[in-house]
């Protein structure tokens, strides 16, 4: 399937150079002279080197047809994953390469997305959102305005997320996979 260079978003899957990438990192450039371009940053699937090219909305990229399948999370046993599809309960194991960043927000018994090229996973896709419990908050400074202000918490995975000052310790929240970042207070 053909896609203009600008709409490429991190996740996806391209053909690029005889290769198969999966688009890392993105960013929309308008320099003063000439034509916007989006930058990307493209990670080899099968080596892993990393490539950034540039993509102007004029040219077509070919995204890369992908078997998506839902898998369940059993269990991690060092950089190794095991997953079982929900379907035909076989296993798959994966190395935290092709999960990436994610991988502190993999519980027990959650289902993913795995992507197949052929066989071949090629990438992991989480849930939007998960619900966490903050383990660490800092307290709150007097005087800082709740409108804008937000302090550091560390949540029970280990992961850094800033939030408005009225979370504390053992409060349950929603947090963004994509970005670590906090959404709201988790209806108990």
């Amino acid at each position: 399937m053909k896609v203009n260079g600008n709409e490429l978003r991190p996740g996806n899957v391209i053909e690029h150079k005889d290769r198969l990438w999966v688009v890392t990192k993105t960013s929309h450039v308008k320099p003063g002279k000439g034509p916007a371009y989006l930058q990307a940053e493209l990670k080899d699937i099968q080596d892993g080197t990393k490539l950034n090219e540039r993509f102007r909305a004029s040219e077509t990229v070919e995204r890369a047809r992908l078997d998506e399948i839902d898998h369940q999370f059993l269990f991690a046993d060092g950089d190794q994953y095991t997953f079982m599809n929900a379907e035909n309960y076989e296993q798959i194991i994966l190395g935290g390469d092709i999960i990436g960043d994610q991988i502190a927000f993999l519980d027990d018994g959650m289902t993913v997305t795995i992507d197949l090229h052929e066989g071949t996973p090629v990438g992991v896709h989480l849930p939007d959102s998960v619900v966490l419990e903050v383990v660490e908050a800092d307290a709150v400074v007097k005087g800082q305005t709740a409108a804008s202000s937000y302090k550091p918490a560390v949540m029970e995975n280990g992961v850094r997320v800033m939030v408005p000052p009225h979370i504390t310790s053992g409060t349950r929240i929603v947090v963004k996979v994509e970005d670590a970042s906090y959404v709201e207070r988790a209806k108990d």
